[in-house]
């Protein structure tokens, strides 16, 4: 039985490819990865608590510093080639990702 080409069937190889693409490859590139997402993901946490603790009243200067820094490394990410990306890019764009979801994360917890 084949499956017809309809766009959910086209959607489901595509991911299955990019699923195998991460799985395989070696140990070194997911290892970095996942420790720049782990690390990027500590140092959101502890960076923006003490940014906010030193900066009394200017809370969102400091968040506005947070996000000019994380936009910056999407707009140099940008300028990589499309293949796939060196070690250092990988983690640094890894770190950017732990680093919002750790603001993030802490915003969804103080309710704001």
């Amino acid at each position: 039985m084949t499956l017809q080409a309809t766009r959910y069937e086209q959607l489901q190889r595509r991911t299955g490819r990019l699923l195998n693409q991460t799985l395989i490859g070696p140990w070194r590139r997911r290892s970095v990865g996942v420790l720049a997402l782990l690390f990027g993901f500590i140092i959101g946490s502890n960076v923006t608590m003490i940014w906010f603790q030193r900066s009394g009243q200017n809370r969102p200067v400091a968040v506005l510093a947070m996000v000019l820094i994380i936009e910056l490394i999407v707009r140099l990410r940008s300028k990589v080639r499309p293949g796939p990306w060196p070690l250092p890019w990988l983690a640094l764009d890894n770190l950017r990702i732990g680093t919002v979801y750790a603001v993030v994360l802490e915003a969804y917890k103080l309710g704001s």
